[in-house]
C-alpha cells in the first residue's frame, strides 16, 4: 500500500526571503544557460533602439540650393 500525504498536493508555504533566494537562483540559471555558445542570448539584455531613422533634410535640394 502507498500512503499519500495530504501536503503533497498543496504548495508548501515559504517566507519571503526563501522565495527571493529561489527566484535569484532561477535567474542565475537562466543567465548561465543563455550564455552557452550556440544559444541566442537573452533578448532582455539587448539595448533598445528606436525604429524611426532620422531622414536627411533635403530642403536645399528642393529649393535649388542657396
Amino acid at each position: 500500500m502507498i500512503f499519500v500525504s495530504e501536503n503533497t498536493n498543496e504548495p508548501r508555504k515559504i517566507d519571503l526571503a526563501e522565495a527571493m533566494r529561489q527566484k535569484l537562483q532561477q535567474k542565475k540559471e537562466q543567465q548561465k544557460n543563455a550564455s552557452k555558445p550556440g544559444m541566442n542570448g537573452s533578448l532582455q539584455t539587448k539595448a533598445l533602439r528606436t525604429q524611426n531613422n532620422k531622414k536627411p533634410n533635403n530642403q536645399r535640394r528642393r529649393t535649388g540650393g542657396s
